[in-house]
């Protein structure tokens, strides 16, 4: 037994916020499978990185380029491969779990943020591309991302709805997937293996309002806005979700993302220890997931507090901080982060 099987125990999947072809050749992906781990997620940032600093992809690259493709193409057939992989490697966590856990995730281009259309051809694109059952496809949730979604899940595809930051946009989200799986079971087509987590982040809202924040305050907003979600989530997919439960379908699971801290003086397992709870994932980077496993601490403590988190959220409210326009900032400020990420990965393979 180790750390991450006590958390499995209670409810949450770890999955790894990291993806690299030495990852998954070097057999480490597969340890930390078996130490608990229980899927990937990826993103432009971390395909860059690895692109950047992993010798094992030198030689294709050099072929690649050889070839008439675009950079984007690429890019494409670089991280097609690796996500493969890495499917492989978490097939057995998929199928032990009746296809509940063991993902990974690929996101669509971050130029087709705010097109709908767009991002459905490209999901289903990428889908088929990737041919495996425990893939994810990584869609922003942004208006056009959210009407993609009921398409999405219409189609029968697993969805990784990300760069969610406040409670709002998370409950819209929903009320677009619950109409894509009405739309499916409408069809006539089954539900039970569509899987949808809801990536809400989490250091992003403490590290853009701690300077506006009272000390009593700081590095706790975000912690008491997951609790708030997590309340959110408990009520939808209650009583409301239960006739689409009984036929099949599977509630959206919130993952807390962007879960390693960016202030030094707050413990570095802080977002990890905090929001522990069943039904939900966080995805967490090498370094927070090898400080939780050295000294984190599995206890249930989504659900602990919650009126301090509400008293803590009047406070934030009552000092003129409006979190949904934070929220729509914050999202800006991510889908820009990810178009400059990509831009930076298809320069050396130009």
């Amino acid at each position: 037994m180790t750390i991450l099987s006590d958390v499995k125990a209670l409810g949450q999947q770890i999955w790894l916020d990291n993806l690299s072809r030495s990852l998954v050749q070097s057999g480490e992906l597969a340890e930390m499978l078996q130490q608990g781990v229980c899927g990937v997620t990826s993103n432009p940032a971390i395909f860059q990185k690895a692109f950047a600093g992993d010798a094992l992809y030198t030689d294709e690259v050099a072929a690649l380029k050889q070839q008439n493709l675009t950079p984007k193409q690429r890019y494409e057939t670089l991280a097609i491969a690796d996500v493969q992989a890495a499917c492989d490697v978490c097939l057995p966590e998929f199928e032990k779990s009746g296809g509940k856990t063991g993902f990974v995730s690929l996101e669509v281009a971050p130029d087709l943020s705010h097109d709908a259309a767009g991002t459905v051809a490209e999901a289903k694109r990428l889908h088929a591309a990737i041919n495996r059952p425990n893939v994810m496809i990584k869609v922003p949730t942004t208006d056009a991302g959210v009407a993609a979604l009921e398409q999405l899940v219409s189609d029968g595809i697993s969805i990784n709805l990300t760069l969610l930051f406040s409670r709002k946009q998370t409950l819209k989200a929903y009320e677009a997937y619950v109409k894509g799986i009405e739309g499916r079971l409408k069809t006539g087509k089954p539900v039970d293996r569509i899987q949808v987590v809801a990536s809400f982040f989490i250091s992003r809202i403490d590290n853009a309002l701690d300077a506006t924040l009272p000390e009593h305050l700081q590095g706790k907003t975000a912690i008491a806005l997951a609790k708030a979600a997590y309340q959110d989530w408990q009520s939808f997919f209650g009583e409301r979700f239960a006739a689409l439960k009984a036929q099949g379908a599977n509630p959206v699971q919130l993952l807390w993302a962007s879960t390693g801290v960016k202030n030094p003086a707050y413990p570095d397992t802080l977002y990890v220890d905090s929001l522990i709870g069943p039904n939900t994932v966080n995805t967490v980077p090498d370094a927070t997931l090898k400080a939780f496993i050295d000294h984190g601490t599995a206890k249930l403590t989504l659900t602990e507090g919650t009126a301090e988190a509400a008293a803590q959220l009047a406070e934030v409210e009552k000092l003129g901080i409006d979190v949904e326009a934070l929220a729509t900032r914050l999202q800006e400020d991510g889908l820009k982060q990810f178009e400059d990420a990509f831009e930076k990965l298809l320069e050396p393979l130009a």
